[in-house]
């Protein structure tokens, strides 16, 4: 058993029979009454937020999560199958849990994946990465009705919203996090 002073960012806490990741943290020291610990978490399985507050001192139960480094190999149907860099063994990971990361996957990509007691909890992907517009409009000079944007199909098969300027076959950088468009990448 830990207790609220072992709370840091990424920890993750066994709460009612349900893993939770601590995304931010708060220890409070008011001028009257006791110290406590506010903490922003994550369930590990469902992606739900709450905010939580803990008296200082109190008894929390930490769970061992293994973050390791995989290469994302192909899709078979609905799974999708990892190779450990360490290693080279292969896991298969459910769509379930890969979730929104497989708009962003490509074949050969280095991801982590988190697994507790051998089963993965979620795929962690790069903060950004770089993807080829394999379809889009052409842009019409003067059209600002949609605040100079398009709708653009990636590779992977997600739709993005890019500037008018860009065609077919650019390569572009989009954040994982919120599939926005960050900018072109020249090569």
């Amino acid at each position: 058993m830990a207790s609220t002073a072992d709370i840091r960012n990424g920890v993750v806490l066994n709460m009612d029979g349900q893993l939770w990741a601590v995304v931010e943290f708060q220890h409070v020291k008011p001028g009257k009454g006791g110290a406590f610990v506010r903490t922003k978490m994550k369930n590990v399985v469902s992606g739900k937020t709450v905010d939580r507050t803990f008296n200082a001192g109190a008894k929390i139960e930490t769970e061992n999560v293994d973050r390791r480094d995989f290469q994302y190999l192909y899709n078979d149907g609905d799974a999708y199958v990892f190779m450990d860099v360490a290693d080279y063994d292969q896991i298969t990971v459910s769509a379930a849990v890969v979730g929104d990361a497989s708009n962003f996957m490509l074949e050969n990509q280095a991801v982590t994946v988190a697994l507790h007691n051998g089963n993965p909890l979620y795929v962690e992907l790069p903060a950004s990465v770089v993807l080829e517009i394999t379809y889009t409009e052409p842009g019409l000079q003067g059209d600002r009705s949609t605040g100079g944007t398009k709708p653009a199909t990636v590779e992977t098969g997600y739709q993005i919203q890019v500037p008018l300027f860009l065609e077919q076959g650019t390569k572009v950088k989009v954040d994982t996090r919120t599939g926005d468009y960050l900018g072109r990448v020249n090569e």
